[in-house]
C-alpha cells in the first residue's frame, strides 16, 4: 500500500460510514419524520402569516374609516372636498378587502 495519510483514511472511512447510514431504515424514518414535521410547521406558519397580515390590513381599514368619518364631517361643514372623502372611502374599502380576503385564504388553507 502506498503512502496514505491519516486524513485520507479518515475521509474514506467517513464516506463509507455515511453511505451505510443513508441506506439504513432508521435514517429514512428520521428523514421522513423531519419532512412531515417541517411541512406541518410551514403550513401553520403560513396560516399565521395570513392571519397577522389580515389583522394589520383591517387595522388600516379602521383607521381609514375614522378618516372617512372626519372628512365626511368636514365636507358637510363646507371645509372639505369630495375628493378627500372619496380617497378615504377608497382607502378603507381596499384595505378592508385585503384584510377580509387574507382571513378567507387563511381559513381555506386551514381546512386542507
Amino acid at each position: 500500500m502506498g503512502n496514505t495519510s491519516t486524513a485520507q483514511k479518515l475521509g474514506v472511512a467517513a464516506r463509507i460510514a455515511g453511505q451505510q447510514v443513508t441506506r439504513s431504515r432508521a435514517y429514512g424514518a428520521v428523514l421522513s419524520g423531519a419532512r412531515a414535521t417541517m411541512g406541518h410547521f410551514g403550513s401553520v406558519l403560513h396560516q399565521l402569516w395570513l392571519e397577522v397580515t389580515g389583522f394589520v390590513f383591517l387595522v388600516f381599514a379602521s383607521i381609514g374609516a375614522v378618516a372617512l368619518f372626519h372628512e365626511y364631517s368636514a365636507y358637510h361643514a363646507g371645509k372639505g372636498t369630495n375628493g378627500r372623502v372619496a380617497a378615504a372611502a377608497g382607502f378603507s374599502l381596499v384595505f378592508g378587502w385585503f384584510g377580509v380576503s387574507s382571513f378567507w385564504r387563511s381559513r381555506r388553507k386551514g381546512k386542507r
